[in-house]
C-alpha cells in the first residue's frame, strides 16, 4: 500500500506543473488499489487532467508469472489469485482459494521473492513485478528440495494448505538455508492447517534445509 500521510493541502490540484499525489491518485481512478493501470495513468501523467479517468469493465495487463509474461484481461479488483486461477492460460490452480480474507496462507505466492497473500494483493498492483506459483518451484520429476522433502515425510493430509506452506518455508530456506525450526515456525505463522499435520510440515522443513546446504544453498 503507498503512503497516506498528506500534506498540510492535500487538495486534489497541481502546484507549479507537478501533480500531486491525490491529484494523481484521483486521476487514475485507483485511489483504494494504489495500483497504476495503463491508460489511466498515461492519462493522469502527461495530460494533468483534473478530471477523473474511471475504469469500468475489464483492463489489459501483463504479469511475470514463474519466469513467463501473461496478457490478461482482468477488472481492477481482480486479486491476483482470481488472476491465477480463473484468468490465466493455462490456469494455475496451485494456490488454493480457502478463507479469501487473509487469515489461512493457503493462496501464498511469492512476489518479488516475498512470501504473500495473494487473495489479499490486487492483480494490478503486481505489474512490474516477479510472481511466482507453486508450479514454479517445481514439477513432477523436478520437485525442488521442499516439494520432495513433504513427498518423503508426507507432511500433507486433506493438501489445502500443502501449496502455501511449500511457499512459505521455500522462501525462508531460500534466505536462510539453516534457518532453526523456530525461524521455519516464525516463517509459516500465517500458514494455517486444519488436520494438524504441523509436526510432519516441520521435520519436511528441517530435512529441506540439510539438503540445500548440502548443495551449497541453491536450489
Amino acid at each position: 500500500m503507498s503512503d497516506v500521510a498528506g500534506s498540510h493541502d492535500d487538495r486534489p490540484h497541481a502546484r507549479d506543473g507537478v501533480l500531486t499525489r491525490r491529484s494523481f491518485f484521483k486521476g487514475a481512478g485507483v485511489v483504494a488499489a494504489g495500483g497504476l493501470v495503463g491508460e489511466a495513468v498515461h492519462a493522469a501523467a502527461h495530460s494533468m487532467s483534473l478530471e477523473p479517468v474511471r475504469l469500468s469493465g475489464e483492463v489489459e495487463i501483463e504479469l511475470s508469472i514463474n519466469g513467463a509474461l501473461q496478457k490478461l484481461k482482468v477488472e481492477p479488483r481482480t486479486t491476483l489469485l482470481n488472476a491465477l486461477r480463473n484468468h490465466c492460460n493455462p490456469p494455475l490452480t496451485g494456490a488454493k482459494l480457502v478463507c479469501d480474507r487473509g487469515s489461512c496462507g493457503a493462496c501464498t505466492v511469492h512476489l518479488d521473492g516475498q512470501p504473500v497473500y495473494s487473495c489479499m494483493t490486487l492483480a494490478v498492483a503486481c505489474v512490474g513485478r516477479a510472481v511466482t506459483t507453486i508450479e514454479g518451484l517445481g514439477a513432477p520429476g523436478q520437485l525442488n528440495e521442499v516439494q520432495q522433502a513433504f513427498c518423503e515425510h508426507d507432511a500433507s493430509m486433506c493438501g489445502f494448505c500443502t501449496p502455501g506452506f511449500v511457499m512459505s518455508i521455500s522462501a525462508c530456506l531460500e534466505r536462510k538455508p539453516d534457518a532453526t525450526l523456530d525461524e521455519i515456525k516464525h516463517a509459516c505463522a500465517g500458514n494455517l492447517c486444519r488436520c494438524g499435520t504441523y509436526p510432519h510440515v516441520f521435520d519436511a522443513a528441517l530435512s529441506a534445509g540439510r539438503a540445500l546446504r548440502a548443495k551449497g544453498g541453491k536450489r
